[in-house]
């Protein structure tokens, strides 16, 4: 039998700048009753949306009800409007990560 569950995702909208070959962790939180949720990140770029790229890595903290996206070495390619996603499609909340030179909801059914 299928059933559907509430879910939210909060994720900030400001702006996140950086400096070429920093670490940047970009957030949202959650709120879900799915046991076993399933949360991605896109990014967009000049007009198309897409998953990260698999030089990024996620961390899912379910204790705390968060999911983040952490670029280790940020460089100019990775500017972008990022979306955090309960399921693979994207929402409206955003994140931007502008680098710089110089430093300036949905459920599954189960």
């Amino acid at each position: 039998m299928d059933f559907f569950c509430l879910s939210e995702l909060i994720q900030p909208t400001e702006d996140v700048f950086a400096s070429e070959g920093d670490t940047v962790t970009l957030g949202c939180t959650f709120e879900t009753t799915d046991p076993y949720p399933n949360l991605f990140w896109y990014r967009q770029e000049m007009g198309s949306i897409h998953p990260t790229d698999s030089d990024f890595s996620a961390y899912i903290n379910k204790t705390e009800k968060r999911v983040n996206l952490e670029i280790s070495s940020a460089a100019l390619t990775d500017s972008a409007v990022y979306y955090c996603a309960l399921q693979p499609t994207v929402t409206g909340n955003t994140t931007t990560l502008s680098t710089d030179e110089s430093p300036p909801n949905d459920c599954r059914g189960v």
